[in-house]
């Protein structure tokens, strides 16, 4: 296993608790409703500290997860031990790209956005592939997809960094420290790709006692809906859609944020 993943230290323990309630998030419903109704084994692939897949096993849904980071899998772990689930042969730390796995599953569901994490297409292309090979004959992938990874109108300049900006501060459980994390990104608009730095602070009466830095350079690949559903057929996916947002509504040309469904071929 590679030691080189992001969500470690303050990134990994700070996720749940910066993100807040995520209980109405449309994406929550929206897997869901596929995963539901298709029935068999599903797969969550980047289920970090387990947001969709706790909630899908407290359902009864059967449901496996995957990640790189062996710090959001013991977060995850310990919130399925406190909540009675148990997660026992359910939890996988793999790479995407390298996924190899005993079961095969009807459905494979990739949120977050999380596929754009893999910045290199050589990689992209291996990780579609192996989640092809993990499917069940007449299996579905679906992913979540964003074509615009700056907020606003207005496209910033080429590979300038932003200024630093807070994404937002709370206090921990148990102590009552603080927690802020700081960011600040630069796009290169011609390879698609953003450059991230974050910092993150720990503060005890408003005052800084432990600062970390991540950085990831570049961080996330951006993609349009036609370069989705080249990839998609490119790896032997069939009936591939897109839908608008977390919706069963076609996309349309305008929608920034997107999924993306395509089946196995079923012979």
């Amino acid at each position: 296993m590679t030691s080189d993943y992001e969500y470690r230290g303050l990134m990994a323990e700070a996720w749940d608790l910066l993100r807040g309630d995520t209980s109405t998030w449309p994406d929550r419903d929206f897997y869901r409703a596929i995963i539901e109704p298709r029935g068999g084994a599903s797969l969550d692939v980047g289920c970090g500290t387990g947001r969709l897949l706790l909630d899908y096993l407290a359902r009864g849904l059967d449901i496996d997860g995957v990640d790189n980071s062996p710090e959001m899998l013991a977060i995850c772990r310990v919130k399925a031990e406190a909540v009675g689930l148990d997660v026992g042969g359910r939890l996988f730390e793999q790479e995407m790209d390298a996924l190899a796995l005993t079961r095969r599953y009807a459905t494979i569901l990739v949120p977050s956005s999380s596929f754009q994490l893999l910045t290199d297409p050589s990689a992209a292309a291996r990780a579609m592939a192996r989640f092809h090979h993990h499917l069940e004959p007449g299996g579905l992938l679906v992913m979540s997809i964003m074509s615009k990874l700056w907020p606003g109108k207005r496209t910033p300049p080429q590979m300038e960094w932003s200024d630093w900006y807070n994404t937002g501060q709370r206090a921990r459980p148990g102590d009552g420290a603080v927690i802020r994390r700081w960011m600040r990104t630069r796009h290169n608009h011609e390879q698609q790709l953003e450059h991230e730095e974050n910092r993150y602070e720990v503060l005890v009466d408003d005052a800084v006692i432990h600062t970390e830095h991540h950085a990831r350079s570049p961080c996330v690949r951006w993609y349009s809906q036609d370069q989705m559903m080249d990839i998609y057929a490119e790896a032997g996916f069939t009936d591939v859609i897109t839908t608008s947002g977390f919706s069963f509504e076609p996309a349309a040309p305008t929608d920034t944020v997107f999924c993306v469904l395509g089946a196995r071929a079923a012979g």
